[in-house]
């Protein structure tokens, strides 16, 4: 099923970057992202293919299992991409860190996702 780059941000952010159960994280990448997907990480590297993609996501997870993702705007859509700005941290408490997600969809799937990290709002 295709889905509007919006909802590929969004879901991305939370119900992968944000999921801390391995089989529901699994499911979500093999749902909206393309078996071609790739990963740039600006601190870590580049990672190919929903396999590669699923381990970076449950290793940066296990770095801050507690941690939620909240979009601080909403996603913007332009073309086959978008972004969509976000803050991480602890629910209660001042957000640790802040970034921005840059995708090109596919076929209503990603095909690739930029992080960038941004200065705390």
């Amino acid at each position: 099923m295709p889905y509007s780059i919006s909802t590929l941000l969004t879901r991305n952010l939370q119900e992968v970057f944000g999921e801390n159960n391995p089989a529901l994280r699994r499911a979500v990448i093999d749902e909206i992202w393309n078996e071609d997907g790739v990963f740039y990480d600006p601190k870590t590297g580049v990672y190919r293919g929903r396999d590669e993609i699923d381990r970076i996501a449950g290793a940066i997870k296990a770095t801050h299992p507690d941690f939620q993702y909240q979009p601080i705007a909403k996603p913007e859509e332009l073309g086959n991409g978008g972004r969509v700005k976000w803050v991480a941290g602890r629910p209660g408490e001042a957000p640790a860190y802040a970034g921005t997600d840059f995708i090109i969809a596919r076929d209503g799937r990603i095909a690739a996702v930029y992080l960038f990290f941004d200065s705390l709002p």
